[in-house]
């Protein structure tokens, strides 16, 4: 894919509100200045992963709690991260650094940038979690769901990969089943949603490690919604 295309790409759509928070600590921009660079998930996202038995994208992952508890927990795994907000990158930093993880690299930016150095049938897992829903109908065309990116993670996630998606609103819990489950491309059957009952969307994935905006969401009396769909 030429740069100009890529490029293209990445403007065609914004995908987040802020870049940024409250000012960093002295700790935090010192990890960004030396740590970041050192794990950078771009130009090669694959590259400080061989050997490892699964390579699992996290897209959006806010504070890293979710990210950073699942590479503690499997450290023969490898862990891809893209966060546009800046707090959220210098959260995960100071996390990697006091657990001295080695296996996982972030990008600070659009995941698309990510995805565009992927090759096909790669990963074995991407979690969406909680992604900003954009409530208003004029800013629909900013979800993160959309026909464009479910072909993106298709095309990334190998035969039998999971997509994992959460969410606590309604409204785009039903817009992100209609778009996945309609989604055909012409080299495959799409993704399955393997269900029998409420039961499976309301009970936490094997091992969940909740996020602050999980927690959000039960104090405000929002029930959250755990789907996992499988590339066929």
């Amino acid at each position: 894919m030429s740069v100009d295309h890529k490029q293209r790409r990445l403007e065609r759509r914004r995908l987040w509100g802020r870049a940024q928070g409250r000012p960093l600590s002295a700790h935090q921009e010192g990890l960004v200045k030396t740590l970041l660079p050192e794990i950078l998930a771009l130009p090669a996202p694959l590259s400080a992963f061989e050997g490892k038995s699964r390579v699992t994208l996290e897209i959006g992952f806010g504070g890293g709690e979710h990210l950073l508890r699942q590479a503690q927990a499997h450290p023969d795994q490898g862990y891809i991260g893209a966060e546009p907000f800046l707090n959220g990158v210098a959260k995960a930093l100071s996390g990697i650094d006091a657990a001295g993880l080695d296996n996982i690299r972030l990008h600070h930016g659009d995941v698309r940038a990510v995805l565009d150095e992927l090759p096909d049938n790669i990963l074995d897992c991407v979690y969406i979690l909680y992604p900003d829903p954009w409530p208003k109908p004029r800013h629909y065309k900013r979800r993160l769901i959309q026909e464009d990116f479910i072909a993106d993670i298709y095309r990334v996630l190998k035969p039998g990969g999971e997509l994992r998606f959460a969410s606590d609103i309604i409204s785009y819990v039903d817009w992100a089943l209609a778009r996945i489950l309609r989604y055909r491309p012409e080299s495959g059957a799409g993704f399955s949603w393997d269900v029998s009952s409420v039961q499976d969307w309301l009970t936490p994935y094997a091992g969940w490690s909740s996020t602050r905006y999980e927690a959000k969401a039960l104090r405000e009396g929002r029930t959250p919604h755990y789907f996992t769909f499988m590339k066929t």
